[in-house]
């Protein structure tokens, strides 16, 4: 490891990482945050997907102070974070053939809607069934993943594909196989990961982009303010009451 601290040499990476996304993926931004602009005005719904540490963006996009009151978590029990005992359940469970289509016909998902896919390696079973299925019904789907490990690993689901190879919009987080940025010569592993900080950021932009995007069409975006804030409580009110039908974290 070079000079700094490894406080400096972890923001350094992260920073490196975002303007890496922020150039390369702009125009993949700009299609995933039309796409799903293109949903709400339909009148289609708008769902997020990741499964252990990379469920923290799909959350963080849902039910947000700032962000669309449309988003919704598409929640499979087991795998929202690290949320079971054993927290090693919700890899294997990842692994499990059938579990996606199961959780997808039990869902509001529906022909229309649009659905992020979070998953940094791509890999597992999970993901590339459900971006699977969902497209087999109709619904549109943008993939988050580090398109560097469909060439450096190889795919976990019977197809031998990877979750960028269904996806109608891919997002690449740029993230190095293993997600870890630092190495110390006396420490024997890789260590600090930045994938949760690049994709959350990637999910941020396009939302910011999905928004404008409405705006420009003369389209007010259905917008949540804090609840910490005078006023809030009744704007997300009024945002909850017109777009009650395609909310489903209230029920």
């Amino acid at each position: 490891m070079s000079d700094g601290t490894p406080a400096d040499l972890f923001f350094d990476a992260a920073i490196g990482l975002l303007q890496r996304v922020r150039d390369e993926e702009a125009g993949a931004i700009t299609a995933a945050g039309t796409l799903l602009a293109d949903t709400v005005t339909a009148g289609g719904r708008l769902f997020a997907f990741g499964a252990g540490h990379s469920s923290l963006a799909a959350q963080d996009v849902v039910y947000r102070a700032g962000g669309l009151a449309l988003m919704n978590l598409l929640a499979v029990p087991g795998v929202v974070g690290v949320d079971v005992i054993p927290a090693t359940l919700g890899s294997a469970l990842e692994r499990v053939d059938g579990l996606a289509s199961a959780v997808l016909e039990t869902s509001p998902l529906r022909a229309g809607d649009a659905l992020v896919i979070i998953s940094l390696s791509g890999r597992n079973a999970l993901p590339v069934e459900m971006a699977l299925t969902a497209r087999s019904l109709g619904v549109k789907v943008i993939g988050v993943t580090s398109v560097a490990y469909a060439s450096e690993t190889t795919s976990r689901h019977a197809s031998g594909t990877f979750l960028k190879d269904h996806c109608d919009v891919v997002l690449d987080s740029k993230i190095a196989v293993g997600d870890a940025e630092l190495t110390l010569d006396t420490i024997p592993a890789p260590f600090a990961p930045a994938s949760t900080v690049v994709t959350s950021a990637l999910m941020q932009a396009v939302m910011a982009t999905a928004a404008a995007t409405l705006a420009d069409r003369g389209i007010e975006p259905p917008l949540l303010r804090s609840g910490n804030v005078d006023g809030g409580h009744e704007w997300n009110g009024r945002v909850m009451t017109e777009y009650g039908d395609r909310i489903f974290y209230r029920h």
